[in-house]
């Protein structure tokens, strides 16, 4: 496959609401905190720039995109540009998010943690928020325990170091210094996740993504009991 991955399909297909559950569960998620124009709100890891758009118009908060993609990033700016939010779109990564400590009230993370150096984003995370800041995340978790050929499978294809159990996630939300941690799992599995997915697609992407597009679609249905994800809301 030329060494294309996930992420490279994410970013050509400019796929918006890639998490599960989509924006429509996010809107959900976002409607229980008490977003106003005066927070200060970072989308780490905002993909095409979606949900970062969403709190901009319907709250009016100062939301920064942090985005390690460049055509992601592209995507998410475009965005902004033609929908004249005046969102931040900054180049970055949520391992080492480029700003000062407390200075966010809200860190919004969706499918981007269960990707990278968890205990170092989490870490970061924490550094940024304000004190009584929340972060809040929709992320990857595992259900059962898998063989080692199902666990590697997993892993090569999403290029992540480790599969995790709801347990695991409180755990190093903890050990980040994090309190008030809420988990909640949803009744869809990974499968059901995204309703109607956006797409923005770049003008030359690769045949071969097909290919992984069709991939991921197997891995879902294959471990559709055993691949979910879960809500965590949680303050510093």
């Amino acid at each position: 496959m030329g060494g294309l991955t996930y992420f490279d399909f994410l970013a050509k297909f400019g796929v918006g609401g890639a998490h599960p559950g989509g924006i429509q569960l996010t809107q959900n998620i976002l409607s229980s905190e008490d977003i106003t124009e005066n927070s200060y709100v970072l989308d780490a890891g905002c993909g095409t720039g979606q949900t970062a758009a969403y709190l901009s118009q319907q709250y009016k908060a100062k939301v920064f995109g942090l985005e390690i993609n460049p055509i992601m990033l592209e995507k998410a700016y475009s965005r902004f540009q033609t929908l004249q939010l005046p969102v931040q779109s900054i180049h970055g990564s949520i391992e080492e998010i480029p700003f000062e400590e407390h200075t966010f009230d809200y860190v919004l993370s969706e499918s981007v943690l269960a990707f990278v150096d968890k205990a170092k984003a989490l870490k970061e995370c924490y550094r940024v928020l304000k004190k009584d800041g929340r972060l809040i995340a929709n992320e990857m978790t595992i259900n059962k325990r898998l063989s080692q050929k199902e666990e590697t499978e997993i892993k090569n294809f999403y290029a992540v170091d480790s599969l995790l159990f709801e347990g695991d996630w409180y755990q190093l939300l903890q050990e980040a210094g994090f309190r008030n941690i809420e988990l909640k799992a949803q009744i869809h599995a990974l499968s059901h996740g995204n309703h109607a997915p956006e797409f923005n697609f770049s003008k030359n992407f690769e045949p071969e993504l097909f290919q992984i597009l069709n991939e991921h679609g197997n891995i879902v249905i294959k471990y559709h009991d055993i691949l979910s994800y879960r809500i965590f809301t949680c303050t510093k």
